[in-house]
């Protein structure tokens, strides 16, 4: 069962990053969590895939796309190579396409917005490193738990008593 983020911050506040920003819950899971992997690429999504190709055992994938809303960091497809793989969600600071289906699929996703456009494939990005976005410092191996009250992280795992 994924812990309720009001109920974690109530027991583990002072241990904990909240984002800042409103991301829009697009995926069919409204509620995942999961350890951190990141990518930081911009306006490419060839390393989405790459990364989505692995086994994901439970983890999230979190993309600092730069905020840019110009082109889908994913979409279908990428969702349900998600989804084949074992990944709990992703999380996109940028946005996704494909929102009909992505909103039938056992995903979580947080994105801040829609678009129809797909990226260009320039083999750009760097997996691994921490990215800042919302106020939030996310570091691969740190765990992410996201419901409809929003996104906390902790650098260890938690459960309702902290």
């Amino acid at each position: 069962m994924v812990r309720p983020t009001a109920d974690l911050y109530d027991t583990s506040g002072d241990f904990l990053q909240v984002s800042d920003i409103h991301l829009f819950s697009l995926g069919g899971k409204a509620s995942f969590e999961g350890q951190i992997e990141t990518l930081k690429t911009y306006e490419d999504n060839t390393k989405v895939r790459t990364i989505l190709n692995e086994k994901g055992t439970g983890r999230v994938l979190v993309i600092d796309g730069g905020g840019s809303r110009r082109f889908a960091l994913v979409g279908d497809r990428l969702a349900q190579l998600a989804i084949d793989n074992g990944w709990s969600g992703i999380v996109v600071y940028g946005c996704v396409r494909d929102a009909a289906i992505l909103n039938t699929l056992p995903l979580g996703i947080r994105a801040l917005g829609t678009t129809p456009r797909k990226t260009t494939k320039r083999e750009g990005g760097h997996v691994g490193l921490d990215v800042t976005f919302g106020g939030v410092r996310y570091v691969r191996g740190h765990w992410l738990y996201a419901d409809a009250d929003g996104i906390v992280t902790s650098e260890n795992p938690l459960d309702d008593e902290g």
